[in-house]
């Protein structure tokens, strides 16, 4: 059977192993999926070894996705402009890099929380990684405005630089922003640290979204944040399986229902 896995370090949590062998169960796609643990400066060389033993495709996570990136022999235009890669296809000698974090986010937003992003104003919050990745998909959505919101206006205002070509975008600090917004996104760490962005409650509305692209058994506390101000909240669970979706697609050229395993995982973190 085709194999895959998933490549980190950690990679004991991931729950990747059990989202793709409820892809395969479902499209009938016979494949075996597996966790890698990978040494932190030996990436290149797990790799190396896992194609040379027939491997298909890889998920790449952290510390990895920038050596992911160096180590492909091609990008999609959206793992180029991300600058990092969570997604690596084997094929007839050639690696192909993808990012799929920005469609697994947008896809959670449009079709499983029903919210559209056309037309909208979009804030998005931090300048690093995780939002370089979300940039092109949202754009590609053609939201009226998307402002780049970081403690560092200067580091907001290079990214917004990059993308200007694919849509409106502005940057701010935190502080400076003004009025509300239809779907705010949290890409920064701060939920990690039980932390808050410094935001003006005046960018909250009954009717905006708030997003965190993080996931935890109990609500985040930029959700927390968020639904004191009046807003309706969502976690990054759904951004998990739909990017994993979206990679299953680029192996295996089938998209599979997400719905019945989002809600297995959501049932799991509950418990």
């Amino acid at each position: 059977m085709d194999a895959y896995v998933v490549i980190g370090n950690p990679i004991a949590h991931s729950k990747s192993p059990e989202i793709h062998a409820q892809f395969a169960a479902q499209t009938g796609q016979q494949l075996t999926y597996e966790r890698l643990l990978a040494p932190l400066q030996g990436f290149k060389a797990a790799v190396k070894v896992f194609i040379a033993n027939g491997g298909k495709g890889a998920n790449v996570t952290v510390p990895f996705k920038l050596d992911a990136h160096a180590l492909a022999d091609r990008l999609t235009e959206r793992a180029r402009l991300a600058g990092a890669v969570n997604t690596l296809r084997f094929d007839g000698g050639e690696i192909l890099g993808d990012n799929t974090d920005g469609a697994g986010l947008v896809a959670d937003i449009v079709h499983n929380a029903g919210v559209a992003l056309a037309g909208k104003r979009v804030l998005l919050l931090g300048a690093g990684g995780a939002a370089r990745g979300a940039l092109l998909p949202l754009l590609e959505q053609q939201p009226a405005a998307l402002t780049i919101a970081n403690r560092t206006h200067a580091k907001a205002q290079e990214l917004a630089s990059q993308f200007a070509e694919f849509g409106r975008l502005d940057a701010a600090e935190f502080a400076a922003l003004q009025g509300s917004f239809d779907v705010i996104i949290n890409a920064t760490s701060a939920s990690l640290d039980a932390d808050v962005p410094p935001l003006p409650a005046s960018v909250f509305s009954g009717a905006t979204l708030a997003y965190d692209m993080m996931y935890g058994k109990q609500p985040t506390v930029f959700m927390e944040f968020a639904r004191r101000h009046g807003a309706v909240t969502r976690d990054g669970l759904g951004m998990l399986v739909e990017q994993a979706a979206e990679a299953f697609l680029l192996w295996r050229g089938v998209r599979p229902e997400t719905a019945d395993v989002f809600s297995a995982l959501r049932r799991q973190l509950s418990q």
